[in-house]
């Protein structure tokens, strides 16, 4: 047995033995096992590496309620256990959270895939402009991050069903209250391949007479290289939080954080997929002459094929006669070689360069012990300028704001019997962006490029970011759109074991977009469109003995159908079937149970939902069917010793005719590499390849999760700290017939940490084994590319507290 395979065997008995114990150890009296037992000295004590929800938390419905008492999948991960854990971007989630693989959007990971398909990104309940790969969604800044399966709360706005990820800043707060002395934390980081990383936090409480409450301010810095030769990625984050009770019932809380990178270039990963390729890192190499950089600007441009637009000289439509033409051959050095995996798609001339604004401000009213009125204002700004050199540029540039006023009451009726807090409410979003994107023209063919070779005059394409180019911006839209709708939401307690939640909203919607791109390829003019339609959700939970919760959930959601840059497409505005606005909905049932006196939690749930999603270049609102179990455990197993398993199956159909317009293979129209390599080969519907629904196979049908953590007592020589974990996952592989698999894999990492008075050192290893494994690229070119892992990487954080 392998070096993965012995560890996965001994951390998944390790959690077997966990859940029998926790059987055995069950208290046969109902109340000794009921919610409200837990004994919250034992878990706070234990409780070394962050993984206990604690407190009563809002996220999911709205109102104040244990995650353990919520009938609703989720995980909450708290900043400590992303420490130790090591995990530093999104994808890194899939350790402690259930059915949160995601596929790589071009090596950026800016979203999370959750149940088979893209969530949305929020910020303290609010949500942000899209980002699917436009940048690295920074999580070092959090206090928490909030993982939702299912429909964000009706407070929230309308979303997709399958899944939220709310960020959580650093505040001004601390467990008990507001801050009462400064605290703050200096870190410095060094690691593999040149990687360089600073953060500064510092936390001051505020005392001014009747007004009291905490500021906290936290600054990161990265300059580094990567893995993958090429990539050098530099990003900075300030984040400003406060939080003030300004006496009489009042408290207000303000603050923000601002975003820079330059680094985040996004890469297709390995080009000219061939199960050889994947199985024994065998390349074709070769590269296409045919055409020439005549005036020596070290890419191709218009004049240089001839016309505009290119279609006809690098792709050829495939309804089913492919051709293979000069401009598709390769015609020097062909031949084969072995690929390392640190080489992928990347060449000088690519850049991304992203900047966002994120501004909230909370001020609040109590207005009895059970009712309080809340308005919040919300802003998030969006800008990015980006080229991928097979021929992508974009430039992004939006904003949303939007506010909210909630009232929150509580009432009861016979004689106490039934008890519910509620909450009542009007928001109101508006959205003013631009989406400038060149692809339509036909000269991206990504297999032209010979990567082992390297980036070459005439598979580097011109970009309007060059004026001399001659290359127009081919999409050029401008969207503007509003959101005005009431919500409600309503808990209620009947006796002590049944509770009943519902809630719903009512949106009105106002479209407004316009593409005046060079060649856009969709309906012109300004199309308008508005509409109204409505929401709902409800659970049921009941408090069994044993500490067991099960639970019953339903949902019904809507969303707007937007682009990259938040917009929305004007070919869906202007569609008499209103493409622009989406529904799904969703069913789960489950159980969710804590036993040992609280210190083993977990859920146990299976969904099925119907969403769509935007598939191929066309952005084409296609519809999906999933469904799947998830298991979730957090054992806090002695003072020393705490566990965490998250696994889950899966299945995800895409719902036909897929009708959108994607790229394919060459050995889905029957052509060699050597004839095929140097153009590119389409289909106006991906029905013609997939007639009917078929089987989302970019996402894995299982992946599982098992992390154990160790914390010594703190002795003179002070106290050490270390976790290991090991994440196993399925094959995934291309959606066309025939397409290239990417075999199962188990993946391992560890930390060490060091800690002595206010000093703290850690070690982290990540892929400890140097295990090759793939990740399929979850956009258009799902069947040209992938991503190869990377390898054994480790780094060094020293950190003083103060």
């Amino acid at each position: 047995m392998s070096n993965q395979g012995m560890l996965l065997a001994g951390c998944s008995a390790a959690v077997l033995l966990a859940l029998a114990g926790a059987a055995h150890a069950a208290d046969p009296d109902p109340s000794a096992a009921a919610p409200d037992a837990v004994d919250e000295i034992v878990v706070r004590a234990r409780d070394k590496a962050g993984l206990i929800e604690k407190e009563p938390n809002n996220t999911v419905f709205g109102l104040d309620k244990p995650l353990i008492e919520t009938p609703r999948s989720a995980s909450f991960v708290s900043d400590l256990t992303l420490q130790r854990y090591g995990i530093e971007t999104i994808d890194g989630l899939t350790a402690v959270s259930p059915g949160a693989y995601t596929a790589s959007f071009y090596g950026v990971p800016g979203a999370l895939n959750i149940r088979g398909t893209l969530a949305e990104n929020y910020f303290r309940g609010f949500k942000r402009i899209e980002n699917r790969g436009t940048y690295s969604t920074p999580i070092g800044a959090a206090d928490q991050i909030q993982i939702v399966r299912g429909p964000p709360t009706p407070i929230y706005g309308s979303g997709k069903v399958g899944g939220m990820l709310n960020f959580i800043p650093k505040s001004g707060k601390g467990e008990g209250g507001y801050l009462s002395e400064t605290q703050g934390e200096v870190t410095a980081t060094y690691g593999s391949y040149n990687r360089k990383n600073a953060t500064a936090q510092v936390g001051l409480p505020v005392n001014l007479g009747d007004v009291v409450g905490g500021v906290h301010v936290y600054g990161e810095v990265e300059d580094s290289h990567s893995y993958y030769k090429g990539i050098y990625p530099r990003r900075q984050t300030l984040q400003v939080s406060s939080d003030f009770d300004l006496g009489d019932g009042w408290s207000t809380a303000i603050g923000g954080m601002l975003y820079r990178s330059k680094g985040d270039v996004q890469t297709p990963g390995w080009n000219r997929l061939t199960q050889d390729l994947i199985d024994s890192g065998t390349y074709i190499t070769g590269r296409d002459t045919s055409l020439v950089d005549a005036d020596g600007n070290g890419r191709l441009t218009p004049s240089e094929i001839g016309f505009y637009p290119y279609a006809s000289a690098m792709y050829l439509a495939y309804y089913g006669f492919p051709d293979s033409d000069a401009k598709h051959t390769l015609d020097t050095g062909v031949g084969t070689t072995k690929l390392s995996p640190r080489t992928v798609y990347i060449s000088s001339a690519d850049f991304s360069k992203t900047q966002t604004n994120t501004l909230y401000f909370d001020v609040a009213k109590e207005l009895s012990p059970d009712s309080s009125l809340k308005l919040q204002l919300f802003y998030d700004a969006l800008e990015n300028k980006r080229f991928v050199s097979y021929g992508y540029p974009a430039w992004f540039d939006s904003d949303v704001w939007e506010a909210r006023l909630t009232w929150n009451f509580a009432n009861e009726a016979f004689d106490g019997l039934v008890k519910a807090k509620s909450f009542v409410g009007a928001s109101y979003r508006a959205f003013d962006g631009r989406r400038r994107e060149s692809y339509n023209s036909g000269l991206i063919a990504l297999d032209r490029r010979d990567i082992a070779f390297g980036a070459t005059p005439t598979d580097l394409i011109g970009s309007p970011f060059n004026p001399g180019d001659g290359v127009a911006w081919e999409n050029d839209n401008r969207s503007e759109w509003t959101q005005a709708g009431l919500f409600f939401t309503t808990d209620i307690m009947v006796g002590e074991k049944l509770n009943l939640m519902l809630g719903g909203r009512y949106d009105d919607y106002d479209v407004t977009s316009e593409d005046t791109g060079f060649l856009s390829y969709t309906v012109t003019g300004k199309q308008n469109a508005s509409k109204g339609k409505g929401t709902y959700t409800a659970s049921a939970t009941y408090k069994a003995p044993f500490g067991l919760m099960p639970y019953i959930t339903y949902a019904k959601a809507s969303a707007l159908e937007m682009s990259q840059a938040g917009d929305i497409a004007p070919g869906l505005v202007a569609d008499a079937g209103d493409a622009w606005l989406s529904e799904g909905d969703l069913a789960e049932a489950g159980v969710k149970f804590q036993w040992l006196q609280g210190t083993l939690v977990g859920s146990l749930a299976g969904y099925r939902q119907n969403r769509t999603q935007l598939t191929g270049i066309t952005q084409t609102p296609t519809g999906t069917r999933a469904k799947g179990v998830e298991l979730e455990v957090r054992w806090l197993a002695s003072e020393h010793f705490s566990f965490t398993f998250s696994g889950n199956t899966q299945h995800t159909t895409v719902k036909g005719p897929d009708t959108s317009f994607q790229y394919v293979p060459v050995h889905t129209v029957g052509v060699s590499g050597a004839n095929g390599f140097g153009g590119s080969y389409v289909v106006w519907s991906f029905a013609s390849v997939r007639p009917g629904d078929y089987d989302y196979t970019l996402i894995p049908k299982s992946v599982l999760s098992l992390y154990g953590a160790y914390t010594s007592d703190a002795y003179a020589w002070g106290k050490l700290a270390a976790t290991l974990g090991v994440t196993r996952v399925t094959k995934t592989s291309g959606t066309v017939p025939g397409a290239v698999v990417y075999p199962d894999y188990a993946v391992a990492s560890g930390s060490v940490a060091y800690e002595y008075g206010p000093y703290t050192a850690t070690l982290n290893v990540d892929n400890l084994f140097d295990k090759l494994y793939f990740t399929p690229v979850g956009d258009t070119y799902a069947n040209l590319a992938a991503l190869p892992s990377k390898g054994r990487e480790w780094r060094v954080t020293l950190s003083r507290k103060f």
